[in-house]
Order: C-alpha cells, then sequence, then structure tokens
C-alpha cells in the first residue's frame, strides 16, 4: 500500500492540512480495498497550533517520514525565518535527512517556501501562491517560478498554489497513480471537479466584468461536446454571438488562458480517458478527441504528459472495451 505521509508545522492552515487524507483515502481497489495509508506527523509528534485557533494533535512524529512514498507539506501561516531569509531551521532540515531517496515530495500553497529553503527546487520550474510570486522569486532566486499554473508536476517533487490548488495537485497525482477513473470517482465524492480550467491568473483580484455580457460558460459546455468536429475561434465566437475579439478577452478573464490552449486542454483529458477506457485504435482515438490524425494527438499528449498515446494506454488502460 502506498503511504503518504502528511507533515504539519506550527501555524499549519486547517483547510489544506485536511486535503491529502480527504482525497487518498476515497481510492479505492475493485474489491474496496484502500489503495493508500495517509498518516499525518509533526517534527516532534506533539499538537501544534493551527491558525484558526485550535490544536492539532498527532500520533506520529518525523520518524514517519522514512517510510513514505509520498510526502505532502500543506502551507503554515508561521514560517518565520524560511519566509523571511529563506533559511530552514535545524529541526526541519533533520526531518528531511529522514526522508529516503526516491519519496515523492509535495508542497500545498506557501510550503513551496519549505522545499525552497531545503534546496530541493534549486533550477527547477515551481509555483506557489500568486500572492506570493514575486517575494519567492527574490527570496529564491534559483527557482523558476511559474505564478500562473495551479500545480507543477517535477515528477518527484510537485509544487502547487494556493489553497483549492492542493485538491487539484491531490487529484492529480491519484490520476497519475490510478488513472483518470479513481480521480474521477474520487472528485464526485467530493463534490470537485476533476480537473479545472485556466490556471491561477483566474483568481487575480481584477474588475468584475457585467456578468450579463461576460459568460463564455455556454460556449464552453457547447464546444465539449462538439470536440470531436472542427472548431475554429470564430465558430466559439461566433457561438457565443460576440466577436473574435471580444471573446478572446473575456474568455481569457474568465478562464485565465486562450480559448485555443483550453481547447487542446480538453482534447487530451478526452483522449486519456478514451486511451485508458477503451481498446479503439490510436487513430480512432485522436478523431475522437478531434485531434485529427495519431502523430497530432502524439504529438500534443507527449507535450503535456511527456509520453506517446501507446506507452499512455499500457500504463493506465482499465482493461474495459468501448
Amino acid at each position: 500500500m502506498h503511504r503518504v505521509v502528511v507533515l504539519a508545522l506550527e501555524g499549519v492552515i486547517p483547510f489544506e492540512l485536511g486535503i491529502p487524507a480527504r482525497l487518498f483515502a476515497g481510492v479505492r481497489s475493485p474489491h474496496g480495498e484502500p489503495l493508500y495509508d495517509v498518516i499525518t506527523c509533526t517534527l516532534d509528534g506533539r499538537p501544534v497550533r493551527s491558525n484558526a485557533g485550535f490544536a492539532i494533535a498527532v500520533e506520529h512524529d518525523t520518524a514517519a517520514l522514512a517510510g513514505a512514498d509520498t510526502l505532502v507539506i500543506p502551507p503554515s501561516a508561521d514560517l518565520g525565518p524560511i519566509r523571511d531569509r529563506g533559511v530552514l531551521p535545524e529541526p526541519l532540515r533533520r526531518a528531511f535527512d529522514r526522508i529516503r531517496p526516491g519519496t515523492r515530495i509535495v508542497s500545498i500553497c506557501t510550503a513551496s517556501y519549505v522545499l525552497a529553503a531545503a534546496g530541493l527546487l534549486d533550477g527547477r520550474r515551481a509555483t506557489t501562491h500568486w500572492a506570493e510570486a514575486e517575494h519567492f522569486r527574490r527570496t529564491f532566486p534559483r527557482v523558476r517560478v511559474d505564478p500562473d499554473v495551479l500545480f507543477v508536476d517535477g515528477g518527484d517533487i510537485l509544487t502547487s498554489a494556493g489553497a483549492a490548488a492542493g485538491v487539484d495537485v491531490c487529484l492529480h497525482l491519484i490520476r497519475r497513480d490510478h488513472g483518470s477513473a479513481q480521480a474521477n470517482r474520487v472528485a464526485r465524492g467530493c463534490v470537485v471537479p476533476p480537473w479545472r480550467d485556466g490556471g491561477q491568473a483566474q483568481y487575480i483580484e481584477r474588475p468584475v466584468p457585467e456578468p450579463a455580457s461576460a459568460d463564455t460558460a455556454g460556449t464552453r459546455a457547447w464546444a465539449l461536446e462538439r470536440l470531436h468536429t472542427p472548431l475554429s475561434l470564430s465558430d466559439l465566437a461566433g457561438h457565443a454571438r460576440m466577436s473574435v475579439r471580444t471573446f478572446t478577452r473575456r474568455f481569457r478573464a474568465e478562464v485565465g488562458t486562450t480559448p485555443g490552449r483550453w481547447l487542446t486542454a480538453q482534447r487530451v483529458e478526452l483522449a486519456r480517458g478514451l486511451l485508458e477506457s477503451s481498446d479503439l485504435p490510436i487513430d480512432d482515438v485522436a478523431f475522437r478527441a478531434g485531434f485529427g490524425s495519431a502523430g497530432s494527438l502524439r504529438q500534443h499528449l507527449r507535450a503535456v504528459i511527456g509520453v506517446s498515446p501507446a506507452a499512455y494506454r499500457r500504463t493506465f488502460h482499465t482493461g474495459r472495451t468501448s
């Protein structure tokens, strides 16, 4: 069983602390057996205060880190010298020494400061809460900060943006470990979307447009029903009854990305589902997902997840037929 260890630091934020246990605990085998074991620890095994006026009691100290397959660090409102000077306190440094090689490490929100202070993000692309991105970049100039995404998957190290992006990255890990069907089932149980469109840009404070004149949701829903057909920017704007320029501007304001990138992301997700759940030839998967050819599907799938359609199917195929 895959063990997930959650490290709660002093000043931990309760919402993010609860995300890993809530999501990973919902992943079950076809026989109903849990596929993850989630435990929570603190640096010394004693309770830590949260930033919400109550303490968190745990049953484990950092000895648990030696048995972790995945380590998740939620954010703390009291990062002290980690945030101020990029310095990792000695107790936390000793805790990191307990982590065995090959352990997957995940930060939620500003817990990315902890990973950066430990030197784990040097030379890597990473993200954090958009409001902290500039400060993070100044504090850790060796880290390639991307403030526009909900999470960054670096393979063995993943960083995510603020609060609910912790849900996004945990669902992503479930999808990576056990396929989209499991991730979708867990998401439905938690009444959250299996994935969110766009990036952090959609959550940065900006003047709110008039709802009656800025909604592209209907066109997005319309497009999702027609992913197998060619859809141009003019088609999308025409359905929304807007000019191309107006539609593009409002789409980006609402979704945080361009219509073209959003459309490609939806087609990739559809193709992934078909590769997992059907025995359709790759050419047919490409056609149904709107890519037109296996070559185009291969190019886009590699760009998103770094593998070919055939390799993805070998890893995630569920054995069901179309």
